[in-house]
């Protein structure tokens, strides 16, 4: 190896060779993000149909039945399961409804907190957002 005082530019080119060899660095540096997983298909939001409404038990040490949806998306059919948020929000969701989903928040795009496997939540209910039918600013338009 090169370690003396004129050895930057051999430790650079070294630096710049080795990386290569990460399978992070290549993903990022070749943009090959696993979007065969990811039923958003990179998209930062995705339109929905309600399939039922379930709940799903919180992780230990906590204990609740977290309200849930799951949901067919449009533009590939595929089905995840989708976190109502807020306190009585699920009232406001029905079956067959049209849902706008984007991710929860966790870390690597993955589920948050207490919830096994949920990774998105429900920001909007036929166009409606959720947390405005919530608060009551706004009633739900009948279809």
């Amino acid at each position: 190896m090169a370690y003396g005082e004129f050895a930057a530019r051999k430790l650079e080119k070294n630096r710049k060779k080795w990386r290569w060899k990460h399978s992070k660095y290549k993903k990022h540096a070749l943009r090959q993000k696993n979007r065969k997983i990811d039923p958003l298909e990179g998209a930062p939001q995705a339109r929905a149909i309600v399939l039922e409404k379930r709940g799903v038990e919180a992780r230990q040490p906590n204990s609740a039945i977290r309200k849930c949806v799951r949901v067919q998306l449009i533009k590939n059919g595929r089905q995840v399961t989708a976190f109502a948020p807020g306190d009585g929000a699920i009232k406001y969701i029905d079956e067959h409804d049209e849902v706008l989903i984007e991710g929860l928040g966790g870390r690597k795009h993955g589920a948050k907190g207490d919830l096994w496997g949920v990774k998105y939540k429900v920001i909007k209910v036929n166009n409606q957002s959720l947390e405005m039918l919530r608060t009551g600013r706004q009633e739900k338009v009948k279809r």
